[in-house]
């Protein structure tokens, strides 16, 4: 991007939820970071660029990271540790429990309380932290099991071993579920211009009972950025988790594209990329507390920077909004 995100972007903090965690408007997501050769990789990484990426992200203004267990079966929460080795400003570090692997790496669920207490030492050891800020349920699976597993995070927020508990992909009927047990910090949905299911009941629910949400994917997994072609798409290596998802085939890819024709366009009068455009669409919900946006390398950091402080007007929502009612 140009000159003007070299320095310190300009991001107003939002308190979390019931928590005393004010966070920036955009978090460092990072999956990507896990690398490939795992079911939901996003192909080969370098660790290096992976390191550079949040040291980047960290000097431009961002005062959260958020990864999880799973994400390149521990070796993001490795990859964090290290980025963060020697940093003297120290940002808050959110991650997930309750996807388990086996030696063959192969993933199951489990929110069993033994199995939770195992990872959050083996979460708090690959990260060398003492405490983790917010420890997140990442799915709710099996649902049977989300009382026990939220009734031990809320023994391990207790203990101490971490300060605030979130879930991620919860309905309203699991939220309710939770909070009768113990107060729901946060809840992480996936949203997006292509994915707004969360519009109609979650995000209400949330507003109404001062739940923080922290959404990921808010450039629909890269489709967003501006730089994915249907020449990329058909070009992912066979262990990139997009490769599979009906948003990255046709006839929705084409559709999508048209959509990055739009924020480009919008973009394009602000100096902003057409990244930076959707994410400003959904920090623009009032039920937000943040977005998460990943960066696998430092220049696709400062690409999307700008989003922290970039405020769309009426008539740029409007025009969003006729393409998407135009083209659902």
């Amino acid at each position: 991007m140009t000159q003007k995100f070299l320095d310190k972007v300009d991001m107003q903090t939002k308190q979390l939820g019931n928590s005393e965690l004010h966070i920036t408007p955009i978090g460092f997501g990072a999956w990507a970071i896990g690398g490939g050769g795992w079911a939901f990789g996003w192909g080969e990484q370098d660790d290096q660029e992976s390191i550079a990426a949040i040291n980047r992200a960290l000097d431009l203004g961002v005062n959260w990271i958020d990864t999880a267990a799973v994400y390149g079966l521990g070796h993001s929460e490795e990859v964090v540790a290290k980025a963060l080795k020697g940093r003297s400003n120290r940002p808050y570090i959110f991650t997930k429990c309750s996807l388990i692997w086996d030696e063959k790496g192969k993933i199951g669920n489990s929110l069993k309380a033994d199995s939770l207490r195992g990872e959050v030492e083996a979460s708090l050891r690959r990260l060398d932290i003492e405490t983790i800020d917010l420890y997140q349920i990442h799915w709710p699976n099996p649902d049977s099991e989300v009382e026990e597993g939220w009734t031990t995070l809320a023994k391990l927020k207790d203990e101490g071993k971490v300060r605030y508990i979130g879930v991620s992909n919860f309905n309203v009927e699991q939220l309710k579920r939770a909070q009768e047990i113990a107060p729901v910090t946060s809840l992480q949905p996936p949203y997006s211009l292509v994915k707004r299911d969360v519009e109609k009941e979650i995000l209400p629910f949330c507003k109404e009972n001062n739940i923080g949400v922290i959404v990921y994917s808010p450039m629909q997994s890269g489709l967003l950025t501006g730089k994915m072609t249907l020449e990329r798409v058909a070009n992912f290596p066979d262990d990139d988790w997009r490769k599979k998802n009906s948003e990255f085939q046709e006839p929705r890819l084409s559709r999508n594209l048209k959509l990055v024709e739009v924020l480009q366009h919008i973009g394009q009068q602000h100096d902003r990329s057409p990244g930076e455009v959707a994410i400003a669409w959904t920090l623009n919900n009032p039920a937000l507390t943040g977005a998460i946006v990943g960066g696998r390398n430092p220049k696709q950091v400062e690409g999307i920077i700008g989003a922290g402080e970039f405020r769309l007007n009426q008539q740029e929502l409007d025009q969003i909004g006729t393409f998407l009612r135009e083209n659902p």
